[in-house]
């Protein structure tokens, strides 16, 4: 299966390999490490971990606020939702290690 291959289950619904999941992390993790200012701190494991752990916050909040699933396949709305996320968990994280 190639990253950008979709599995289709037998509803007929597709979802996101793995892969598509690091590179979507990848993306989102490291777009949002360059607007935190974290990118120099950040390695490239730490960039698709924070962006993976993103698009399954910012699926979750957008899943909640629109009924939509956003953490199943890519499109650009995956892409923006996992930004947002990855955000998210950024400033979470810099905001409680900065009182620690």
């Amino acid at each position: 299966m190639c990253a950008h291959e979709l599995v289709v289950d037998p509803e007929g619904t597709t979802h996101m390999s793995i892969i598509g999941w690091v590179i979507i992390g990848a993306l989102a993790g490291w777009l949002a490490s360059m607007v935190a200012k974290t990118n120099e701190q950040m390695g490239w494991v730490a960039n698709i971990v924070v962006g993976i752990v993103g698009a399954l916050v910012g699926g979750f909040l957008m899943g909640v606020l629109t009924d939509a699933d956003y953490t199943s396949t890519f499109s650009i709305g995956t892409l923006v939702v996992a930004f947002v996320g990855a955000i998210i968990v950024l400033f979470g994280y810099r905001a409680i290690s900065s009182r620690a």
